[in-house]
């Protein structure tokens, strides 16, 4: 399938959808087995409970398969999760079955939040670089502000341009994948046989693109010392590589200028208590 370009910088829903469906069953496998997946994972748990009590609404967008959802939902959150591809709904969905009550399932766009159930929320979260599959994180911000309560927070996991471990790949010869998210207008990321445009954001165009009605509160890097996540054997390989460079990203990961680049980071945005009230459901 060959992607649609969009000058816009508006993600290809129509390749979204099909990448991401097909990619639904190695993702679980991936969150079941990686211990790597675990430890970031972790990390972006960590910020949501920071910034949410027991018994708070959470919404996530690009969801995936629900695994983040269900966890919350079994330590008392009450989570609406969304995705825009079918093939991961429905896992979401089967997660949401044993769960009834605190966890719910919806196939939506996080461009298109408008009379969303469950409104207004007080958490939204964004995991693992499903932002990066737009350039206008204005009109992702526009549709958290009708959903999120003036003092709630945005948890939002992104893939910054600059990424230690990846750049150093150019030493092997591997100069498209170090180069890779420089490049201005995006790159195409094979997601499962399907070209999907991909960009890199930094944590301050981040929240620069959220406008005034949210206040940058907090950044942390995932993946600055610690190998990205692509490197699937080398946690396995070179172990005690792998634990210093985690026991660093704890601990220097969310000071500057370390909180700004590796595989992903976490962007923390609070809304303004004098924002205009979040609206509800239709």
């Amino acid at each position: 399938m060959r992607s649609v370009e969009t000058a816009e910088g508006v993600p290809d829903l129509a390749a979204v959808r099909e990448g991401f469906s097909r990619k639904a069953d190695p993702y679980d496998r991936r969150i079941a087995t990686d211990p790597a997946d675990a430890w970031a994972r972790g990390l972006v748990r960590a910020e949501v409970v920071r910034r949410a009590s027991p018994g708070d609404r959470i919404l996530e967008l690009n969801a995936g398969t629900g695994a983040d959802a269900a966890w919350l939902a079994d330590r008392g959150y009450v989570v609406h999760a969304t995705d825009v591809a079918p093939g991961m709904v429905k896992r979401i969905a089967a997660r949401a079955a044993e769960r009834p009550g605190r966890m719910t399932a919806e196939e939506r766009s996080f461009t298109d939040l408008a009379g969303i159930a469950g409104a207004p929320f007080d958490l939204v979260l964004s995991n693992f670089g499903g932002l990066n599959c737009t350039n206008r994180l204005d009109l992702v911000g526009r549709d958290v502000a009708r959903v999120l309560r003036p003092g709630g927070h945005a948890v939002l996991v992104v893939m910054p341009p600059i990424s230690p471990w990846e750049h150093a790949l150019v030493a092997r010869g591997d100069w498209r994948t170090a180069i890779r998210r420089w490049r201005r207008g995006g790159v195409l990321a094979n997601i499962e046989g399907v070209p999907v445009r991909t960009w890199y954001h930094r944590p301050d165009r981040v929240a620069a693109a959220f406008g005034p009605g949210f206040r940058l509160v907090g950044v942390r890097s995932i993946g600055c010392f610690a190998l990205p996540l692509m490197f699937e054997r080398f946690p396995s390989r070179h172990p005690r590589v792998t634990a210093a460079g985690r026991w660093l990203d704890e601990r220097l990961g969310s000071m500057p200028p370390f909180n700004r680049v590796g595989d992903f980071c976490i962007v923390t945005l609070e809304r303004r208590e004098g924002a205009t009230k979040a609206v509800g459901a239709g």
